[in-house]
């Protein structure tokens, strides 16, 4: 049961039981013409079905885009013919406490012993900022990822959802998605290309719904984080 009190919320399980909702951050990619894709997948494009400069009594809209094109949930079908499809995701495991950490931007493969004592015991849904993301307007080259043996093991201890910054979970070269499996097995979910830019190193509560659309392969999502009540009693002033 989750409780509502004027601007917070509280739920248990969540650590001080109350988390802001006033100041909510948005970690999602803007997606706009010229927001980069997956070199050779769909990009963004708008138009417009009726307009009423030409005379219609409204404005409607359309758009063409990959599921894939700024932040968003892949699903596992993206990477298993016959698997779970975009409107199966489990909604819980993309609302809920989540801790972020800052990763040095250098292409690697990330072993646990590096994230080790960076987050606490228990945590569920781990984001990790790299710096290396479509944020500036550029797809980059490469990217530091989670090994898939480092996945296995945090999926294994609990972990549900591993959000990145970066276009993939896995990096560019990646042909096997060894960590996308990882995760998959392990019964994790993933969100990739989240904005973190501005969000510092600690707790939040994590808000990114993956929409209901039927049959796909990954869903955009809108991702929002709001300050724990670790990070509230760092912020305040005397």
């Amino acid at each position: 049961m989750i409780g509502r009190g004027g601007d917070k919320l509280a739920a248990p399980g969540m650590a001080g039981n109350a988390w802001s909702l006033a100041t909510p951050v948005d970690i999602s990619m803007l997606v706009r013409p010229g927001t980069p894709e997956w070199p050779g997948d769909t990009p963004y494009s708008c138009g417009w079905t009726w307009d009423m400069a030409a005379g219609a009594t409204v404005q409607v809209s359309a758009i063409t885009m990959s599921p894939h094109v700024g932040t968003h949930a892949d699903a596992p079908l993206h990477v298993r013919p016959g698997a779970t499809t975009s409107e199966s995701l489990p909604l819980s495991a993309f609302v809920g406490p989540a801790y972020v950490i800052t990763l040095d931007g250098t292409p690697r493969d990330v072993a646990l012993e590096e994230l080790r004592g960076r987050y606490p015991s228990g945590t569920e849904r781990l984001l990790l900022r790299t710096g290396q993301s479509i944020a500036d307007g550029t797809f980059p080259d490469d990217w530091p990822a989670l090994s898939a043996h480092a996945a296995h093991l945090l999926a294994g201890d609990g972990l549900r959802l591993l959000g990145v910054d970066a276009p993939s979970v896995d990096r560019r070269q990646s042909t096997a998605l060894a960590t996308h499996h990882a995760l998959f097995d392990g019964g994790a979910q993933l969100l990739e290309n989240l904005d973190l830019r501005h969000v510092a190193d600690g707790p939040y509560l994590l808000v990114a719904l993956p929409l209901r659309l039927q049959g796909l392969d990954a869903s955009p999502v809108r991702a929002v984080l709001y300050d724990g009540p670790t990070r509230q009693a760092a912020n305040v002033r005397p």
